[in-house]
């Protein structure tokens, strides 16, 4: 019998009448019994005890995507490291130098695509043309052997993409995660008119098939949302997370060597943020964050989700899988923004150099 998605013994809709989203749903994927009782598969059984049991979840994330010809190869040559690497095609070849990029996209005809022929925006301007390509990361947690990441993203690229669009991966291990760039013709092979669309229910049902090719292999993976996980924190875009890595490495270093090393530039984004926050303390009007209220309205939707799958495990007779359930929600996290979390840090860090401050004064000496 199919997976049923529809809501079971309660409205499919939120607060003020609003529309559920059902990932949300843990119980949305059970099953109706006799009289609507939510029975529970054991896919759906094992699908719990892997979140409460923590075990590593996948990501998988669009990066982003060239708009011209020009782009596509900048982003081929950069994940190929310049011609270090191996770039591998969706007819398994092997791509390597310095020219593959540009072999590639020629041998994809991107310059034939119509969003070629649409004048590039002026400065400042925001880029309306379509996409030539969509750059795809399929990435595990350290530790994750790298070939078990490679084979399951080759069986991923082949299972979505293979005869329809063209595409080319590389794996890389310079981090401690191991992830994979997958680089996706938009525009179909044989169906000119037809383009491949990445929405929002696209990225879970992949984590969903990543994580399940990710097992085939041999590795415990998961893929939940992390609202349901009780995890409240967006992560943030790549250049954003590159800017951050690159101040929290330049910070590590000793004194004396960062002498001879310029200062990462900082996030433009984050800065303002951090500004912006400031300057409404400062005021006295505190931190104005909407957000607060619609990631506690979704943390009560989870929890209500998660009691209703508790009872549906004692009623199956799953009563230690029931109390683990218990203790997952127990232990989440309190609901925090992003701007909650910078005030926070802004304050501790305040907090810690004023006894210093106050030390630095010899004992029995005033100032005025």
């Amino acid at each position: 019998m199919p997976e049923q998605t529809a809501r079971i013994g309660r409205s499919g809709r939120g607060a003020a009448d609003a529309p559920r989203d059902l990932t949300l749903d843990i119980v949305s994927y059970g099953r109706r019994g006799p009289g609507g009782t939510l029975r529970l598969g054991a896919d759906q059984i094992a699908q719990i005890q892997r979140t409460v049991g923590r075990t590593p979840e996948v990501m998988v994330k669009v990066s982003g995507g060239g708009r011209d010809v020009g782009g596509v190869e900048a982003h081929l040559r950069y994940i190929g490291r310049h011609g270090k690497l191996q770039l591998e095609t969706d007819e398994g070849l092997m791509q390597q130098g310095r020219g593959a990029a540009k072999e590639i996209t020629a041998d994809w005809q991107l310059a034939l695509c119509r969003s070629q022929y649409k004048p590039r925006p002026a400065l400042g301007q925001k880029d309306t043309r379509a996409k030539l390509v969509h750059n795809i990361v399929l990435s595990m947690p350290a530790g994750t052997p790298p070939d078990k990441v490679r084979a399951a993203a080759r069986i991923f690229a082949r299972e979505n993409f293979a005869l329809q669009h063209r595409y080319a991966m590389v794996l890389h291990t310079d981090q401690p995660h191991p992830h994979v760039h997958l680089v996706v013709k938009c525009e179909h092979e044989f169906e000119p008119g037809k383009r491949l669309y990445i929405r929002k229910d696209t990225l879970r049902q992949w984590r969903e098939q990543f994580a399940a090719l990710m097992r085939e292999q041999g590795v415990a993976a998961n893929a939940t949302p992390r609202q349901v996980r009780g995890q409240t924190r967006k992560p943030y875009r790549d250049a954003i997370h590159h800017r951050l890595r690159a101040l929290r490495v330049f910070g590590q270093l000793p004194p004396s060597d960062r002498t001879g090393h310029r200062p990462p530039k900082t996030s433009t984004f984050m800065r303002a943020k951090l500004e912006s926050l400031l300057q409404a303390l400062r005021s006295g009007r505190g931190a104005v964050d909407g957000g607060q209220e619609k990631m506690r309205n979704t943390r009560r939707e989870v929890v209500a989700d998660w009691r209703a799958t508790v009872d549906a495990l004692r009623r199956r007779g799953e009563a230690d899988l029931a109390d683990q359930v218990d203790r997952f929600v127990e232990r989440m996290p309190d609901v925090q923004t992003d701007s909650q979390r910078l005030v926070d840090h802004w304050k501790e860090q305040i907090r810690r150099r004023t006894p210093e401050r106050g030390n630095a004064l010899s004992p029995g000496k005033r100032t005025r």
